[in-house]
């Protein structure tokens, strides 16, 4: 019996554990099964996407100061971060990635980056 090509039914040539006809075949076969197949999931990695650009611009010398408005209007979601970290001495950080920011007092936040 001929094995088919996973992605194009097309019949194989070679190897016996060969799986694909083309480099083609065999991404395309991976992009479907790869995607992100929940609205949820795609929104969410979006959002966090777009908070790690925003923090990655204003905080291009990896620790400085911003205000709350300016996170704001750039459109930063506060309800998006991958981790938090608490230092010894109860400091809250909230990280996206390795970009992470500290609420300070009156709407201000540092924003720092973790060495990687």
């Amino acid at each position: 019996m001929q094995k088919q090509c996973l992605e194009c039914g097309d019949n194989l040539v070679g190897r016996i554990d060969k799986k694909f006809c083309s480099d083609g075949c065999r991404n395309a076969y991976n992009n479907k099964v790869n995607k992100d197949s929940k609205n949820l999931i795609r929104n969410t990695n979006n959002r966090l996407r777009k908070n790690y650009r925003i923090l990655e611009t204003l905080n291009p010398a990896q620790k400085t100061k911003t205000s709350r408005a300016k996170l704001i209007e750039a459109g930063f979601d506060f309800n998006y971060f991958t981790s938090i970290y608490t230092t010894k001495a109860g400091t809250v950080y909230y990280f996206v990635y390795d970009q992470g920011y500290l609420p300070l007092e009156g709407d201000y936040y540092a924003l720092v980056k973790r060495d990687s």
